[in-house]
């Protein structure tokens, strides 16, 4: 496959610094990538500007054929694709999978939405007025991406992007960028003309300050930590430029008197231990009401004792790697740290970092108090803190004391308790007895400090869209 930068639809930057591309789960290098930065970026903005006249004025059903197109290459490579992303990012060979089916699903989607990009007429001020809305693609769009999910959190900006008639510059993470070379690769083989789409990898700064000085890249898309984000928010100032921030989370999980304990625990071990924990709407705190406290603990803990964690390519693994050390670290100190005031480690509760490869055993913490870090700070890892509570108003306010907003569940069987619950919950995604919400057709985003903006659904593309209105006097 190409390991080199995509620009202008070539692969080019075998001459420039190479940078290692490790398996976190051997600590093996398994590839090298070029190390762009401004020339290279400012040479990908020139190859969008080229290109965008050209692609803002094809119709409609000529975007949808290339992204369909896309979609069946990458479905027909969905296992070769998944292979190569356990390798670079040490999830399981599962997780990969289903992240390449969840990716495919946008440009899927988005190929539809590229035909519903509808305009209206408003009615006039008198009976010689009309007044017509329309929609223009915003400009040259460039999608920051992170590890986590290489593939999804591309073809979740790229799709839309491309739907709306806007050219792309994907920045993917450099622990990760082999995948995104990939549907590089696809979008070539679907015919998506010179230009449109391009990839940088390489320097981060170097990269982002091309992103948000030059005045010919209108919207940038970041996927990553909120205080990455802040800064974001604080360059665009300068030109107001259009930003969709997904950021961190730190979610909820409530669990009522009178959840299904079934449904429960085969969902919440889905919400906290899909990626390994290491996702922004990963499970984060458990609340459970007390009088099933006691019941979901032991059936949860149960579950999660016959989990191991593994190398990501070896069958019988449900846990694959800690992307860093790192991360690794963050994890443990968080279970240490709760131990050490006073949580009980029912299970799990040790991790292995030898020669670069890095696991973490799926861990579940009972006993767990507000004040404790884990139940303050992003985990990112296979930790499930336990906490009980008394009642509706209790589970509600201990969820809502964070300042993120990404993603929160409750399980309940009551149609009264789980309304009065979601309309309280202060999250922009939302699993009510479901512990996998995300979907390509949902309007995916957070509240508070976890960003703004929306990825997916019909939503997802109006980020791409300017509107503006024509006011006509056809009278004489």
């Amino acid at each position: 496959m190409k390991t080199e930068l995509y620009i202008n639809g070539e692969w080019t930057g075998s001459d420039l610094e190479q940078i290692d591309v490790t398996d976190p789960g051997s600590g093996e290098v398994i590839a090298t990538i070029p190390k762009g930065g401004s020339n290279e970026t400012s040479r990908a903005v020139d190859a969008a500007e080229a290109a965008f006249a050209d692609w803002k004025r094809t119709t409609a059903a000529e975007r949808a054929g290339m992204l369909r197109k896309a979609f069946h290459l990458m479905q027909e490579d969905a296992d070769n694709l998944a292979e190569l992303m356990t390798k670079e990012n040490g999830k399981t060979l599962t997780d990969s999978k289903q992240e390449v089916a969840y990716a495919a699903s946008f440009f899927d989607w988005f190929a539809d939405e590229a035909k519903r990009i509808y305009g209206r007429n408003v009615p006039g001020k008198h009976a010689d007025h009309r007044i017509d809305v329309i929609h223009d693609p915003v400009g040259i769009s460039a999608a920051i991406t992170p590890w986590n999910f290489p593939a999804a959190m591309i073809t979740r900006k790229i799709a839309p992007a491309l739907a709306a008639g806007c050219p792309v510059i994907v920045k993917p993470a450099t622990a990760t960028p082999l995948t995104a070379m990939k549907i590089m690769e696809y979008c070539e083989q679907a015919g998506i003309p010179k230009g449109v789409v391009n990839l940088i990898t390489g320097s981060a700064s170097d990269i982002t300050k091309v992103f948000m000085e030059d005045r010919r890249v209108k919207k940038v898309s970041f996927t990553g930590s909120t205080e990455v984000g802040k800064m974001l928010i604080e360059q665009s100032a300068a030109q107001v430029k259009n930003l969709s921030l997904e950021l961190g989370g730190h979610g909820p999980l409530i669990v009522m008197n009178d959840a299904d304990i079934d449904t429960a625990v085969r969902e919440s071990l889905r919400a906290k231990f899909r990626n390994g924990g290491q996702s922004c709407i990963a499970a984060n705190r458990f609340y459970i009401q007390r009088d099933v406290y006691d019941a979901f603990t032991k059936r949860f803990t149960e579950e999660v004792q016959k989990m191991s964690a593994g190398y990501g390519l070896e069958e019988g693994h449900d846990i694959g790697a800690v992307i860093d050390e790192d991360g690794w670290d963050k994890i443990d100190r968080h279970v240490k740290n709760a131990s050490d005031n006073g949580a009980v480690i029912a299970a799990g509760g040790k991790g292995t970092k030898d020669n670069g490869a890095f696991f973490y055993e799926p861990t579940v913490l009972t006993g767990v108090t507000q004040d404790m870090v884990i139940m303050q700070e992003e985990t990112f890892g296979p930790v499930a803190p336990m906490a009980v509570f008394d009642t509706e108003e209790e589970a509600i306010e201990l969820a809502n004391d964070t300042p993120f907003g990404l993603a929160a569940y409750v399980f309940t069987d009551s149609m009264r308790t789980g309304t009065r619950i979601t309309e309280a919950l202060d999250f922009g995604v939302i699993g009510w007895n479901d512990g996998v919400p995300s979907a390509a057709q949902a309007p995916f985003g957070g509240m508070k400090e976890s960003g703004f903006g929306r990825e997916g659904g019909i939503e997802g593309i109006e980020d791409y869209l300017e509107k503006k209105y024509v006011a006509k006097n056809i009278g004489g």
